[in-house]
């Protein structure tokens, strides 16, 4: 039964390592195609934008048509934008690809709640959803051993033909995964498509959870590099070596907060507590700028990638609650399109601090994000009693 969330793995760990090969490879390609730290933080935030409207498209999408055909298409599409980075040289070029790319890779968390979703009982669905958002943080921390030796060898360029055909080996593999006996044929429950309907309460607490809560996971993917570069003179080949370190904190953080989420968070229960606790926690990413020695800011991004995933993996408890089953994908289209349009909008204002040397304001407001969300969604479940029949209407 755990089979369909580890397709899902591997699917979202290939999401990641397309979207982390620019990231990890950002000081070789920033330096070869003489596109400024604003210019790159402006094509991440093209990415974000349409994995921002990529996710709640695809989670509709795939509750409609199903998860075999939905993600075949979804994944060759990624494929087909991964590789043609391989061809671009300024600004415009990485923006279209990125794009591409971006509404491609809407589809790989939604995905991964529904199969958790379809495929596991209520009491290990959580567990499930970590393994099958687990591939992320998996394929970040695997992304720079994988593409420095190739960029270092054969040029960046070539880095970005292998991750496109990674991509067409996961789909050989769907072909013969995503059918019975490991994922049942899908059913339709309604003629229509379900979207998100942003006049509802419900929607914005899956929003301000996951959207603002785990702001830093974005941060420590796409500006950790070039921090370490430019703060403490790393090499593209020392980057190479150690990039891994803080994004084992991101894998591990999916598997103790989906245990977590399974043991303490059940159906009408308003996690106040943890939601509370974890904002806390996510307040030491200010102090990356007060730290001197660069083993000790990577512990950082350790800890701050573990605590962003409580976010992630307690929105989405709380969300697949309070949303009917056979919209389980549109939750997870929510949930990331929600953070992908908070990176769209502060990605080009760090990137600009990022060249003004400004990083502790970048840091700081990382750190604050998670508090603004938490807050918000205090407000949003109020009052408690409603919550609650709010989910019950739901079963």
């Amino acid at each position: 039964m755990w089979v369909p969330s580890a397709a899902m793995m591997l699917s979202s760990l290939l999401s990641y390592v397309d979207r982390q090969v620019l990231a990890v490879l950002s000081p070789m390609i920033l330096r070869d195609t003489g596109l400024s730290a604003q210019a790159y933080a402006n094509a991440l935030a093209a990415f974000s934008i349409f994995y921002m409207i990529g996710n709640p498209v695809f989670g509709s999408f795939l509750d409609f048509i199903g998860l075999r055909k939905g993600m075949f298409i979804a994944v060759s599409l990624r494929a087909i934008a991964s590789t043609a980075h391989a061809w671009m040289s300024g600004f415009w070029g990485f923006a279209v690809a990125r794009s591409v790319l971006g509404f491609g890779e809407g589809s790989a968390f939604p995905a991964a709640l529904k199969a958790a979703a379809e495929s596991l009982p209520p009491n290990r669905q959580s567990r499930g959803t970590a393994i099958g958002y687990s591939g992320a943080s998996l394929g970040a921390i695997v992304t720079p051993l994988i593409v420095t030796p190739i960029a270092l060898r054969f040029g960046w360029r070539a880095a970005f033909l292998v991750t496109g055909a990674m991509g067409a080996c996961w789909l050989v593999l769907w072909s013969i995964v995503g059918r019975p006996p490991y994922l049942a044929e899908h059913r339709r429950s309604s003629l229509k498509v379900a979207w998100p309907n942003f006049l509802e309460r419900r929607l914005w607490l899956v929003v301000s959870s996951f959207g603002l809560g785990a702001v830093a996971l974005g941060l420590v993917s796409y500006l950790s590099p070039l921090y370490l570069n430019r703060a403490f003179h790393l090499s593209q080949a020392q980057l190479g070596k150690i990039l891994w370190i803080p994004l084992v904190g991101w894998e591990a953080g999916y598997f103790f907060w989906g245990w977590i989420a399974d043991k303490f968070v059940t159906r009408g229960h308003r996690p106040t507590g943890l939601f509370s606790m974890l904002a806390i926690l996510a307040l030491p990413t200010a102090l990356v700028t007060r730290i001197d020695s660069w083993p000790v800011v990577l512990a950082l991004f350790f800890w701050a990638t573990f605590i962003a995933d409580g976010f992630v993996v307690l929105s989405l408890r709380v969300g697949s609650h309070l949303y009917p089953r056979d919209q389980t994908a549109l939750v997870g289209g929510i949930g990331s399109g929600s953070w992908a349009a908070v990176l769209a909008l502060i990605l080009p204002v760090w990137g600009r601090f990022f060249d003004l040397k400004w990083y502790g304001a970048v840091f700081v407001s990382a750190a604050l994000f998670p508090i603004l969300g938490t807050v918000m969604w205090f407000w949003l479940s109020r009052p408690e009693k409603l919550w609650r029949e709010a989910a019950l209407r739901t079963d």
